[in-house]
C-alpha cells in the first residue's frame, strides 16, 4: 500500500536582484551616500529570477519502506521534505499522504524554545493527535533514549545542539507516527548516538511497519538503513531505485560506471606513450567474466597491456569505496620486482591481481588501473573508475530478499577471516 504518492511535484522560488551593481561590494559609507543622494527619487528597479528547487518529481513510497533521499547540496532534498511535512506548499503537482507524519528537519524545528523538555514532549504528542495518557505511556522510553534526564525541566533554549537533537529524535521516533521524516540533522549528534538512531529507525520500520524517509550525506548510513533510495540532482529525480544504484549516481555523478565485467580501452589515444592498456577483465575463480561476488569468493582482476617501446613499467590497480562519509582507497602494485621490470622487452602482457576470498567487506568498489614507472617516476596510462565490482554477504538474507548486492556490515573496508588459535591456560 502506498503511504506517499508524489505526482508532477514542482516548487518555484522568486529570487530578487537589483538591476545594477549585482555582486558588487559596497562600503557602508557608499550606501549612506547613495541613500542621501537618492532621497525623493524613484527606487532602483528590481529584477525577479525564477528558481525551480523541484521540477516534475514523481514517486511512490510503500508502507514499511526505509527510503534514503540523497543528492548534493542544493539538489532539492530539504525542499521536498518540507513539502512532505506540510511546512511549505508546492507550486504545482500533488502530494497524497496516508498517516501521521513526524518530522525532524532542523535543529529548533518542532519545539517551543521557552518550554522545558518535559513540556515539549507533551506538546509534540498533542500536535500528533495523541492524548496525554498516550504520551505518558511513552514518556520514560523517550527520556531514556534521549539521555537528558537531568535537564527535563530546563527550557530547551538552553540545550546544546546535541542535547536538542537527541530529545527531538526520541520524541519523533517514539510517539508512533506512521511516517518518520529525518533530515541530515542527525549529523549534529555524536557517532554513538547516530548508530543508536539508525537502529531505532530500522526497528520501527521492521517491527511496527512504519515508513522512514532519511536524508544523509553518509552513504554508509544510507546503505545500512535504507531499502530503497531516491537520487536528486538540481531539483530533478529519476525515481526510486535500489540503494546501490542511487548511491553510485551520488558518488560518481552517474550510474555509467561500468556494471559489466570487461572494459576495453581506446588505444588510439595512448599509442604515443611507451606503454598502454588494451583491456581490463574481472574474473571468477573459474576464469569466467563476472562483476558481482560473494564475500566468500576470490576475485581476479586481469589487465592486458602492451609495452610498445621496451620501457621499464609495471601495472597497478586501485579500489575506491565510500565508507563512513569518506572515500577509502586500496592500492597495490603488481608483484613484479623492479630489477625485472627494468629489463622488460616489447610485447603484450597479461597481469592478474587476485583478491582473496573473505577479504573485502560487502559494498560497491570502483576499479582504477594504471601503468607506471618508479625510476624515473612516469605514469604511462591511467583509467579511473572504469568498472564497478559489487560484493555482498551471502549470510545477509535481508539484502538478498530485496535484490541488494551490497551489505555494509560495519564501517570497515576490509572484513577478513583471520586465523585464531584457542588454548586452555587454566
Amino acid at each position: 500500500m502506498s503511504v506517499i504518492q508524489v505526482r508532477d511535484l514542482s516548487k518555484r522560488f522568486i529570487i530578487q536582484h537589483e538591476k545594477s551593481g549585482v555582486g558588487k561590494y559596497t562600503a557602508l559609507r557608499d550606501v549612506i551616500s547613495d541613500k542621501v543622494k537618492g532621497f525623493g527619487k524613484q527606487k532602483e528597479v528590481v529584477l525577479n529570477e525564477e528558481f525551480w528547487a523541484l521540477k516534475d518529481i514523481n514517486f511512490d513510497v510503500q508502507q514499511g519502506d526505509r527510503l534514503g533521499i540523497i543528492g548534493r547540496n542544493g539538489a532539492g532534498k530539504s525542499t521536498l521534505l518540507k513539502i512532505l511535512s506540510r511546512i511549505t506548499e508546492p507550486t504545482s503537482g500533488s502530494v497524497k499522504i496516508r498517516g501521521r507524519v513526524a518530522s525532524l528537519l532542523e535543529v529548533g524545528t518542532g519545539f517551543h524554545q521557552e518550554l522545558t523538555g518535559r513540556e515539549n514532549i507533551f506538546l509534540n504528542g498533542a500536535i500528533l493527535g495523541m492524548t496525554r495518557s498516550e504520551v505518558r505511556n511513552k514518556f520514560d522510553e523517550i527520556v531514556t533514549f534521549a539521555e537528558v534526564e537531568k535537564f527535563l525541566d530546563t527550557p530547551v533554549k538552553r540545550y546544546s545542539s546535541g542535547m536538542y537533537v537527541r530529545l527531538a529524535f526520541a520524541v519523533a521516533a517514539h510517539l508512533e507516527p506512521e511516517i518518520l521524516i529525518v533530515d541530515e540533522v542527525l549529523a549534529v549528534g555524536d557517532a554513538q548516538f547516530q548508530r543508536k538512531c539508525l537502529g531505532k529507525m530500522e526497528d520501527v520500520s521492521k517491527g511496527d511497519g512504519r515508513t522512514v524517509l532519511f536524508v544523509s550525506h553518509s552513504m554508509t548510513s544510507i546503505q545500512a538503513l535504507c531499502t530503497k533510495a531516491l537520487y536528486m540532482d538540481k531539483g530533478k529525480a529519476t525515481g526510486i531505485e535500489p540503494t546501490h544504484i542511487a548511491v553510485s549516481k551520488y558518488l560518481y555523478g552517474t550510474e555509467s560506471v561500468e556494471s559489466t565485467s570487461e572494459y576495453v580501452c581506446d588505444t588510439r589515444k595512448s599509442r604515443s606513450s611507451g606503454a598502454f592498456i588494451h583491456k581490463i577483465q574481472i574474473l571468477n575463480e573459474d576464469g569466467k567474466l563476472q562483476n558481482r561476488f560473494k564475500t566468500t569468493e576470490p576475485i581476479m582482476i586481469r589487465m592486458i597491456w602492451e609495452n610498445a617501446e621496451g620501457v621499464a613499467c609495471t601495472p597497478n590497480i586501485q579500489l575506491k569505496v565510500e565508507q563512513g562519509g569518506v572515500t577509502a582507497l586500496i592500492a597495490t602494485d603488481s608483484n613484479i620486482d623492479w630489477s625485472g621490470a627494468k629489463k622488460k622487452v616489447k610485447g603484450v602482457y597479461s597481469s592478474d591481481f587476485t583478491i582473496p576470498a573473505h577479504w573485502l567487506n560487502g559494498n560497491d568498489y570502483f576499479l582504477s588501473v594504471a601503468l607506471d614507472s618508479h625510476s624515473p617516476r612516469i605514469n604511462f596510462e591511467n583509467h579511473v573508475d572504469v568498472i564497478r565490482i559489487s560484493i555482498w554477504d551471502p549470510m545477509d538474507e535481508t539484502s538478498l530478499a530485496r535484490g541488494m548486492f551490497t551489505s555494509v556490515r560495519e564501517d570497515a573496508v576490509l572484513w577478513p577471516v583471520l586465523k585464531c588459535s584457542f588454548s586452555k591456560i587454566e
